[in-house]
């Protein structure tokens, strides 16, 4: 088996992984300023996507320019979060094309920009090629057996254990150990011969969750307690929901705006795959949502309510809004809710105090706390899965510091190695 890096290796975002030149896993950006897109857009038969995130599928559609498109693979969820994704990049980035190629008129289309480098067409394309599965699902793609596992990252997430008939790849996706309110942690640990595991938190120690939002809960709370207001900028996908189920078990009042309040509603459609659909729903009826019409979000940010919103990083969406409105007052709280990647303005306002928000630079004076409720397995989760996995080889990706974890692993006693950008791994 041949093994590519187009991207994701020693960095967070732009996960793509080719297997024999035939099979691509994931096809992602980069988030930050400019957005970054993998090394190659290769010409494959197929493409497995492990989950609904930016960073894993945002450049997916782009594989369906030109005559031929693969097939993508991916469970039912993850079909829906990439069609949205990709939707919203074509709002948030596409530029209109119009005029004349040989004397006709040409009709509109969002996309062809840099930031956005595919078009409504292909999304459409995307969409035509889709070919969902089921966990535990064994299927055919590109001359390769194919199964997914639940990674217990997101909904529908999965580890995807490749077989070409001579050695079996675990591509472990994103993944978590441990149960968030949203989804159950990954029990899953399938033979595998080589394992490409991500490494986002190798060297952090996540505190347990029950503390975390202990101290989330006390700390918004004070803040309302006070008058003040409470911006939680969230992933639109998987965090936005957990925050609105832990709103809605201590009985905060919230309002939930940005794309989040879509995927709520797509996630309702496939109960399967959270972990407690009742929960859920009791959640997206306690929040009140934002339509964003006549100013009214300037009007919720004067009130003593939270306000969960995308997106995470601060790299756009309705935060552009919410964030200007109570920077001013100390009394306000921003309350980061996740992992902050480098040259990102929610990265920025952490390590300075500032940072450019909708083009402008502002000074922040409101209270800004970061709180790890990840989505990823942290050290000991890392290494309680790879113990499954001490006969294999592992391939270290995904993560800021994937050498050094590698050498951990060398040093425990693994064949552990941490492959760059662009490097063929024969195995």
């Amino acid at each position: 088996m041949e093994i590519q890096f187009l991207g994701g290796a020693g960095e967070v975002g732009r996960s793509a992984v080719l297997v024999n030149d035939r099979l691509l896993l994931d096809f992602g950006i980069k988030a930050g300023e400019p957005l970054q897109f993998p090394l190659d857009r290769p010409q494959v038969e197929a493409v497995v996507a492990s989950h609904g995130h930016l960073d894993h599928v945002g450049n997916l559609p782009t594989l369906c320019a030109g005559d031929e498109w693969p097939e993508f693979h991916w469970t039912p969820p993850t079909a829906a979060l990439a069609r949205t994704l990709a939707q919203d990049t074509l709002k948030l980035h596409g530029v209109p094309q119009t005029g004349a190629q040989n004397g006709r008129f040409q009709p509109r289309e969002l996309g062809g920009t840099y930031n956005c480098p595919f078009t409504e067409t292909h999304v459409k394309r995307l969409t035509q090629q889709s070919r969902p599965h089921g966990y535990g699902e064994s299927f055919r793609a590109a001359g390769h057996d194919v199964t997914f596992y639940d990674a217990g990252h997101i909904p529908g997430s999965a580890h995807v254990l490749i077989d070409d008939g001579e050695t079996r790849l675990l591509y472990t996706g994103d993944f978590h150990t441990d149960d968030q309110r949203i989804v159950s942690g990954t029990t899953a640990r399938p033979d595998a011969d080589v394992v490409l595991t991500e490494s986002t938190y190798a060297e952090v120690e996540h505190e347990p969750r029950e503390t975390v939002e202990e101290q989330f809960v006390r700390s918004v709370e004070q803040t309302l307690w006070e008058g003040g207001t409470v911006v939680i900028p969230a992933f639109a996908i998987g965090r936005t929901q957990e925050m609105l189920l832990i709103c809605a078990e201590h009985d905060i009042p919230c309002y939930v705006d940005g794309m989040g309040t879509e995927v709520a509603a797509m996630l309702k459609q496939h109960p399967g795959y959270v972990r407690d659909p009742e929960a859920l729903q009791r959640a997206i009826s306690h929040a009140r949502i934002v339509t964003g019409q006549d100013g009214q979000r300037r009007r919720i940010a004067e009130k003593a309510t939270a306000i969960v919103t995308t997106s995470g990083m601060l790299t756009g969406g309705p935060a552009m809004t919410y964030v200007p409105e109570i920077r001013s007052d100390p009394k306000n709280l921003i309350a980061l809710t996740g992992y902050q990647v480098s040259d990102t303005p929610g990265r920025d306002l952490l390590e300075t105090g500032s940072a450019e928000i909708d083009g402008r630079r502002m000074r922040v004076a409101a209270q800004v706390e970061q709180y790890d409720f990840s989505a990823h397995a942290d050290r000991d989760g890392l290494l309680d899965f790879l113990d499954s996995y001490r006969d294999a080889t592992v391939l270290v990706n995904h993560g800021d510091r994937c050498d050094r974890f590698a050498t951990d692993l060398q040093n425990a006693g693994y064949e552990a190695s941490a492959p760059e950008n662009g490097e063929r791994v024969v195995m």
